[in-house]
């Protein structure tokens, strides 16, 4: 049984699963972009200054991003050599055995299943708030789940059939589509970046530091810059979707690291711009609203701002869902590969070359959750789940380079092992900045897919089979 559970896969770079490779770096830095530019750039900015951090919120962004480049790093290096659509999970497979990779593969769904249900969640709140400013009001029935009084959130629902579809369609139509939504919210971002920098005011930015680097409060909520750096690190969750891609990467071991390390750095400059241009015209104590960015440009006298930011937000909550999903998919697609889950899932469809009823099966359950569960404080374990997951893929660097140290690493990561070893101690701080109730949470969600492995898993595992 312990052997079992320790057996490795090999590793398999060059492997083609039947998916179209058609994605070039520029597309998968894209896709990162796409993920990890929503509304944090629009909400979470501001709730951090005003809560947590104050105008050194822009130290908060720098801290994740420095914690996030470590794991960028680890990433590109093992993608680059491993292979492979799952990710955390893949790489898991072949450094550390079959139950570690089940583990991650589990705290992936967490973090892309669960992230998916919540993004839809918010996405629906600002459509529905879109359409009441142009007087056109949605029945109650159709826009709260059944405990919430209504019948079930429709637009959540629909807007997660509407992109799996999307990806039925195919991986370069979906990229495409990425593509443009995501040059639509870049504009939205500079075009509030150089409207608000003509009204800076500095005197805003004292005192810089108002919480401190970290405290903890009676209530048990923490603050300070380390505090919020633990909180904006949701805005950097979604790079990691690029190695999701590599088995429909034109050239993975060159596109997969230049695609994570791109976006990783485009994303933390444009939200240190955001963020510092953010405090800079408006006091950071009134910036825990709802939307901060609208508040500010209409501080500003810029009356037709709300417009322009549920523009900005619509579209890049469309593209982080679009990620989401297609990430998701494409880890169950390994797993189902792998026989952890039914190999029922990993056809894939002749004329599409996408792995249909995944995506299928992915479209039901996330428009279920969407649609009739409000997820609440669920949505903040996928941080958590998503640090874990860093953590492990910067180890699996090390481990790697012990056990096999003539893999072929078209990318290598320098001074080893500091980088990784880096990445494990930032990653690891950020997640004892987290609140006891979130350990919590992740521990449950852990023990529920350790009881499924050992119920269907480890007697279906086609690598326990060919042994």
């Amino acid at each position: 049984m312990f052997a079992q559970l320790l057996r490795t896969k090999p590793a398999d770079p060059h492997g083609h699963s039947g998916l179209k490779k058609c994605l070039s770096a520029f597309d998968l830095a894209l896709l990162g972009i796409g993920c990890a530019i929503g509304t944090g750039i629009f909400v979470l900015t501001g709730i951090a200054a005003a809560t947590q951090s104050g105008p050194a919120v822009v130290l908060s962004f720098v801290f994740a991003g420095v914690a996030s480049g470590f794991a960028a790093l680890a990433y590109a290096e093992l993608a680059a050599s491993v292979g492979g659509s799952g990710s955390a999970y893949g790489y898991s497979y072949v450094a550390f055995g079959e139950f570690i990779a089940w583990v991650m593969g589990w705290i992936l769904l967490l973090e892309y299943g669960v992230g998916a249900a919540a993004v839809a969640n918010g996405w629906a709140g600002y459509f529905i708030n879109t359409l009441a400013n142009f007087n056109i009001i949605l029945p109650e029935a159709l826009i709260k789940a059944p405990s919430q009084g209504g019948i079930i959130n429709l637009p959540a629902f629909g807007i997660i059939w509407v992109l799996t579809l999307l990806l039925i369609s195919g991986v370069k139509q979906s990229s495409q589509f990425n593509n443009i939504i995501v040059a639509v919210k870049l504009s939205t971002i500079v075009i509030f970046i150089a409207l608000a920098s003509m009204h800076l005011n500095t005197d805003n930015w004292t005192p810089f530091m108002p919480f401190g680097w970290f405290d903890t409060l009676d209530n048990g909520k923490t603050i300070g810059v380390l505090a919020g750096a633990s909180l904006v690190f949701f805005a950097y969750f979604g790079f990691d979707a690029v190695s999701t891609a590599a088995d429909e990467a034109k050239n993975p071991q060159r596109d997969l690291p230049i695609g994570l390390l791109a976006s990783l750095v485009f994303c933390t400059v444009v939200y240190i711009l955001v963020s510092g241009v953010l405090t800079g015209v408006v006091p950071y104590g009134e910036l825990n609203v709802s939307s901060p960015v609208a508040y500010a440009l209409s501080k500003l006298g810029y009356t037709w701002s709300s417009t322009l930011v549920a523009t900005g937000v619509l579209a890049g909550l469309i593209t982080v869902l679009l990620v989401l999903l297609y990430g998701l998919t494409r880890i169950l697609f390994a797993m189902s590969r792998d026989g952890l889950i039914s190999p029922f899932f990993s056809t894939i469809n002749p004329d599409r070359q996408t792995p249909v009823r995944i995506i299928l099966l992915c479209g039901v359950v996330v428009s279920l959750v969407a649609g009739f569960i409000p997820l609440g404080q669920l949505a903040e374990t996928v941080n958590i789940g998503t640090l874990a997951s860093f953590i492990m893929v910067c180890v699996g660097v090390i481990v790697l380079r012990i056990r096999q140290p003539d893999l072929p690493r078209p990318f290598k990561n320098p001074w080893n092992p500091l980088i990784p070893v880096l990445g494990i101690l930032s990653c690891g701080a950020l997640m004892a900045f987290l609140p006891t109730e979130t350990w919590h949470r992740f521990g449950w969600w852990v023990a529920a897919g350790i009881v499924f492995y050992f119920s269907y898993s480890i007697r279906h595992s086609k690598l326990r089979k060919a042994a």
